[in-house]
């Protein structure tokens, strides 16, 4: 599912980059090769029907991009931490007491 999702994702942004691109400007950009194009999309031209396809391409972008997040984490919900193994070895206790062969020293009043 995340495969798809990816490649849908990366889909988008390329059509959605195109689509942006052929859009009039005012330094004009590749809206320049869309002028034959003014009588497929009526007499405004393809400003109006680009505008709305970038609305909906960029919606749809986003609402991808939300969901690729919540199912990658919701998969990978693991951290570096859990992957330590955890090994009870025995560690040394400090005698509390110790434990020698050498009497106490004698107590003095």
């Amino acid at each position: 599912m995340l495969q798809i999702l990816f490649i849908v994702q990366i889909v988008l942004a390329i059509v959605l980059t195109i689509v942006i691109l052929l859009q009039k400007s005012s330094s004009i950009g590749l809206g320049a090769y869309s002028g034959s194009n003014e009588s497929l999309f009526g007499a405004k031209g393809p400003q109006g029907f680009l505008a709305k396809l970038t609305f909906v391409l960029g919606t749809v972008f986003v609402i991808n991009t939300i969901t690729l997040g919540y199912l990658y984490n919701k998969e990978h919900n693991r951290s570096v931490v859990d992957q330590i193994e955890t090994n009870t070895s025995p560690i040394p206790e400090v005698p509390l007491e110790p434990k020698s062969d050498v009497p106490p020293p004698p107590k003095t009043d």
